[in-house]
């Protein structure tokens, strides 16, 4: 597969030549100024926080190896070449199913293998507190378990990379340092945890505020929250939703001064019915709204229900709020999250020989339309759109 445009690392115009997933072959081509229109060339995002999209969901109880081969194609379409599936707070058995169901998947195709960045457990280890628990359903919410953790684990063959919880929920501490040691990366989220509990969440491992600012309740103490607390600290990661009905324009510029470009990760947090027409939609035992705009509330509330929009919507929007340039807002989408989860991969220029994760798009003000793609496999394999 060939794809021509501009090198977004470097400005340049060229030409990548891909074969068995791999690239081969990247010349420089001879393009005099304003001659051609040429599309943008980037390495394809990475979503750590995908729950599902279209009616695929992740974590409900009719997940089948079936969907995943779509749901990893209908993502590629918009940038989005490796994700980390999302599970939400739930019961043992569901949680543990889904694991296997997912695990599955991935050993069964090198495809889906490749696309798949591992697994993201959003709870069941969060407040109970209404506006801080968001969608999740409270009847499952509970105590961090390193046990339980363990098990989870197991049954997913190793794919868990992630995990969501609140420092405020008896034994968080150890259970950070527990999940840490198994090679699971801790994120702060869905809390009301005081300055000092983020501080010892901190120095036990955790290295991410998941999706900050959102996840809490409408009304907070002005100065002394969990939200400054987290901006303040340097050393954790911060995933934010730009996707114009989240964060307002203003709170993420802010965000992007505080955390600077080194230590933001823009994500969807993409729910299932992200993608449906609008109306009413049940997400377990929670009723959904999908609104005319795209965006999804939990039904007769103020508060959202995860995303209903794509990162080729958010760095066209968090382009605008911050001002930066393409590439810094691309970056948040590739670099961030592959150094925050050491996942395999470059971050910088394509090079000879590495998995040909490629995206060619053009940039609008609203969205970012992707034309071709493909998808980097070491079992040489190739996906085109």
């Amino acid at each position: 597969m060939r794809f021509e445009g501009l090198n977004i690392y470097t400005g340049e115009s060229i030409a990548i030549q891909t074969r068995r997933g791999l690239i081969c072959r990247i010349d420089k081509l001879e393009t005099p100024l304003g001659s051609l229109n040429l599309p943008i060339l980037s390495r394809g995002f990475v979503d750590i926080q995908v729950n599902g999209y279209q009616g695929v969901d992740y974590s409900g109880d009719n997940l089948t190896l079936e969907q995943l081969p779509d749901m990893i194609k209908v993502l590629a379409r918009t940038g989005t070449l490796r994700h980390m599936p999302t599970i939400i707070t739930g019961s043992f058995e569901r949680t543990r199913d889904n694991l296997v169901t997912i695990r599955k998947a991935v050993e069964s195709d090198p495809a889906i293998k490749a696309a798949i960045a591992g697994i993201h457990l959003e709870g069941p280890y969060i407040s109970g507190v209404d506006g801080a628990r968001g969608a999740h359903d409270l009847k499952y919410v509970r105590d961090p378990d390193k046990d339980e953790l363990r098990r989870w684990q197991e049954a997913a063959g190793g794919l868990i990379r992630l995990v969501t919880l609140a420092p405020e929920r008896e034994g968080a501490i150890p259970f950070i340092r527990s999940a840490v040691g198994m090679g699971i990366s801790a994120a702060i989220g869905h809390s009301l945890a005081t300055e000092e509990q983020i501080k010892q969440a901190v120095e036990a491992g955790a290295s991410l505020s998941t999706h900050l600012g959102n996840g809490s309740p409408a009304l907070l103490p002005r100065l002394k929250n969990h939200i400054w607390a987290q901006l303040a600290d340097d050393t954790l990661y911060a995933s934010i939703i730009a996707d114009g009905f989240h964060v307002p324009k203003s709170t993420l510029k802010v965000f992007t001064r505080a955390k600077g470009f080194d230590k933001l990760i823009l994500i969807s947090d993409v729910g299932p019915m992200g993608g449906l027409v609008p109306g009413r939609y049940k997400w377990g035992d929670t009723d959904v709204d999908v609104f005319p705009d795209g965006h999804l509330g939990l039904s007769r509330t103020e508060y959202l229900a995860g995303a209903g929009h794509l990162l080729d919507r958010a760095i066209p929007v968090f382009r605008k709020a911050s001002g930066c340039t393409l590439r810094q807002a691309i970056s948040l989408a590739t670099d961030s999250p592959v150094k925050l989860l050491k996942l395999d991969g470059n971050v910088s220029d394509f090079r000879l020989g590495e998995p040909a994760d490629i995206i060619c798009f053009r940039e609008t003000d609203e969205q970012l339309s992707v034309m071709s793609y493909a998808l980097g496999l070491r079992e040489g394999h190739t996906r085109n759109k």
